[in-house]
């Protein structure tokens, strides 16, 4: 059913070229394009993750499904919009740890009474999200205590930061995938074979899916903003709120898909695994590529309100995913934090929450 939603991506398309002035019906036809592609990408992964593992296969979702947020910010470091790209990044970690995750755990919670997974492979993953919370708010603390003359020295500072966060992401895959790979590998659940997709299918069906969701997704936050202007949103909200939600569009559907099923450890390796990789690796791409395709370095100084919601949404889902097992209470209270954040962003002045660069 969800399939007939395709006819909107030619559409979006279409629109973009023909009348981009229309920025509102851009915006809603790139989004329910969005909607089936996500599906096809849970599909593959799905499918994929019978032939690698639950560990591989989170793995693989949260690459692919950040792979549009990734282009996107390219493009917006090209513009030199890094409040736009910093935004987009805090809502990425808190909309995976606080919206997909309590998502899941709610809609798997309210069809089995409790699920579980393993607590040390999620320890480990709540134990790197702590840690990047720290990376953050340490460049935000130096700004604010040595002020103006920190300035000269905080690009040296994040970019050297930045190389740690890389160092820590590649201990987290060497840990994952290959000396500790049985914690995050699940239960094992043989599908029928005549519902396995061949190798190439699985992996055609992904690679296809992803680019197509990075063109809808580069369309929509093109017209996001002055669509969202209509309802008196601010860029902050944009950022941290809506385009995030849009971004994570892939991991969404199939986080909550795969906790349904009662996989919860690939459900948990897709949302986890999504904000470990925007925080120890996408976020220090970025600022090693502003370095090169930018008008000038961006460092890694967040907004106040972005450092502390980073901490909170980290707080909360350690305390939650630290047991080794869920129900659908934990979810709601994971989904009330983040309508928190979202209230808060939705009134907070536009100058309190952008940075510098």
């Amino acid at each position: 059913m969800l399939n007939l939603l395709l006819i909107f991506a030619p559409v979006a398309v279409a629109l973009e070229f023909l009348r981009p002035d229309w920025h509102t019906a851009i915006f809603i036809t790139a989004a329910l394009g969005i909607i089936p592609l996500a599906g096809w990408l849970g599909s593959a992964t799905e499918q994929l993750a019978h032939r690698t593992g639950e560990g591989v296969g989170g793995l693989l979702n949260a690459t692919f499904g950040n792979a549009a947020e990734l282009i996107i910010a390219l493009v917006a470091l090209q513009k030199g919009l890094y409040p736009v790209v910093k935004a987009s990044l805090t809502g990425s970690i808190i909309g995976n740890t606080l919206l997909v995750l309590g998502a899941s755990v709610l809609a798997g919670g309210l069809k089995f009474k409790t699920q579980q997974f393993n607590v040390t492979a999620a320890r480990a993953q709540c134990t790197l999200l702590t840690l990047s919370s720290i990376a953050f708010i340490m460049p935000a603390a130096f700004h604010f205590l040595a002020g103006a003359r920190g300035g000269p020295v905080e690009n040296d500072l994040s970019l050297e930061i930045c190389i740690v966060l890389l160092g820590a992401y590649a201990a987290h895959l060497v840990f994952s995938l290959i000396t500790h790979k049985q914690l995050f590998a699940g239960e094992s659940r043989e599908a029928p074979a005549e519902h396995i997709w061949p190798l190439g299918k699985s992996i055609g069906v992904l690679a296809a899916a992803t680019a197509v969701l990075a063109w809808l997704s580069e369309i929509l936050v093109g017209s996001v903003e002055p669509a969202a202007a209509e309802f008196g949103m601010s860029r902050v909200f944009i950022g941290v709120i809506v385009v995030a939600i849009i971004g994570n569009a892939a991991e969404h559907s199939t986080a909550i898909l795969m906790a349904l099923k009662n996989r919860m450890e690939l459900s948990l390796g897709i949302a986890m695994g999504s904000s470990i990789q925007i925080a120890l690796f996408v976020a220090p791409v970025l600022v090693i590529a502003s370095h090169f395709i930018g008008p000038r370095p961006m460092d890694l100084v967040l907004s106040p309100a972005e450092v502390i919601s980073i901490f909170a949404a980290v707080l909360i889902m350690g305390q939650i995913a630290g047991d080794g097992e869920s129900n659908w209470l934990e979810g709601v209270q994971l989904l009330a934090v983040y309508l928190i954040l979202a209230v808060v962003f939705f009134f907070l002045p536009e100058t309190v929450g952008v940075t510098h660069s």
